[in-house]
């Protein structure tokens, strides 16, 4: 009598796990001949849920912060909504770099020529100054081929607003420059003074730029009646 009774527990607990694994649900509809076998089963059962909900988090947590930045968004008055932030931002883009600029322009020389003289006392203490005019000559005539060379390329640079060419010819020289502490001997002697003058000739290129004198807008011819 106890076999048979434990036989039938073990096939109503078969049974139980068969329908919690199918539905995955943890309410049973039957306990056989008195036998609770529950407590198993709604632990499966929970750990399915908890395994199908934990499928894809990170798409639920940005599903719910787009709705929640939407809704912020709808919050907001009609007018702030219409207001042109994309134009403010380009014009809080264009006065940053116009401060950079206006800085750069007014730093550059003097930064120009505290690290030239650095240079040279480097050269005084190795003596070998008389060396400082060859790779000086030599970056300012390689400056003068590369602003030919980039004229020749783009003619349109001539009229642009902005001499994007002579901003790419100081970035060269000044990446050149900067390492040169980090140069082999005779590099320290000839690359920086290479450099400063490159950037030295591109400098008057840019006064040159500046001081061109503007395209005036000429008078459309009259129309003949």
């Amino acid at each position: 009598m106890a076999l048979r009774l434990n036989s039938h527990a073990f096939h109503g607990f078969k049974q139980e796990w068969l329908h919690c694994t199918k539905i995955h649900s943890c309410i049973l509809s039957f306990k056989p001949n008195g036998v609770s076998q529950n407590t198993n089963c709604k632990s499966l059962c929970a750990m399915n849920m908890t395994a199908g909900q934990s499928g894809n988090p990170e798409k639920i947590n940005l599903d719910r912060i787009m709705n929640k930045a939407r809704k912020f968004w709808d919050s907001f008055p009609q007018s702030v909504k219409t207001f042109p932030w994309n134009r403010a931002l380009e014009n809080f883009i264009q006065l940053i770099l116009d401060l950079i600029v206006a800085v750069i322009k007014y730093l550059c020389l003097p930064v120009l020529a505290v690290s030239s003289l650095s240079e040279m006392s480097y050269c005084a203490h190795e003596k070998k100054l008389f060396l400082i005019p060859i790779p000086l000559l030599v970056g300012v005539a390689v400056a003068g081929v590369l602003r030919e060379t980039a004229l020749e390329l783009s003619p349109l640079l001539k009229d642009a607003e902005v001499p994007w060419h002579l901003i790419a010819i100081a970035i060269f020289f000044t990446l050149l420059k900067l390492p040169g502490p980090y140069y082999p001997y005779w590099g320290r002697i000839f690359i920086p003074h290479f450099a400063n003058g490159g950037l030295l000739r591109t400098l008057y290129f840019a006064f040159l730029w500046y001081r061109r004198p503007q395209k005036a807008s000429e008078p459309l011819p009259p129309e003949s009646s």
